[in-house]
């Protein structure tokens, strides 16, 4: 005679015995991506970008960028060429992450030293901004702030828009 209980014992080990074989057979399947996933460096934030180079400010709102552009600065879009051409803030100059390396001597030799820059880029989640207002500073600029709505919060929010080269 069985013992009551007996067959949802023996269900229930073999459904973990089950399980854990899933599992070896999985992680042996694909232990390449979940070792990588372990192994990667962390990615690089604006503090790591430069850790010589404070974040001098916190990013500016929608108001503040509005009254610095008002005031003489200069947005500096961050984000690819194509989708400066396709809409920006006005008269924003573009600077592509991406293209920095080679654009930034040409920007400097147009924008002195001593102007408030505006970076931005794609909107909040968009990190182009934070990296390139870094670099900026490193570069000599000694006023940079960093849009972190950037161009969809602008555009959102009804404000102008240039578009075209």
């Amino acid at each position: 005679m069985r013992r009551p209980g007996a067959e949802l014992q023996r269900v229930a080990l073999e459904a973990i015995i089950i399980a854990a074989l899933g599992a070896v057979i999985g992680l042996s399947l694909h232990h390449r991506p979940i070792l990588d996933a372990f192994s990667r460096p962390a990615p690089a934030t604006r503090d790591s970008l430069a850790p010589a180079v404070a974040v001098e400010s916190p990013p500016v709102g929608l108001a503040e960028v509005q009254r610095l552009l008002a005031a003489g600065a200069l947005a500096v879009d961050a984000r690819i060429p194509e989708m400066h051409r396709e809409g920006r803030l006005p008269g924003a100059v573009s600077l592509p992450l991406e293209e920095v390396d080679t654009a930034l001597p040409e920007f400097q030799r147009k924008i002195p030293a001593e102007r408030t820059l505006v970076t931005f880029c794609s909107g909040y989640g968009c990190p182009d901004s934070f990296d390139l207002a870094v670099l900026l500073r490193q570069a000599g600029y000694r006023d940079v702030r960093v849009f972190e709505g950037g161009f969809p919060q602008w555009r959102d929010a009804g404000l102008p828009v240039e578009s075209g080269p």
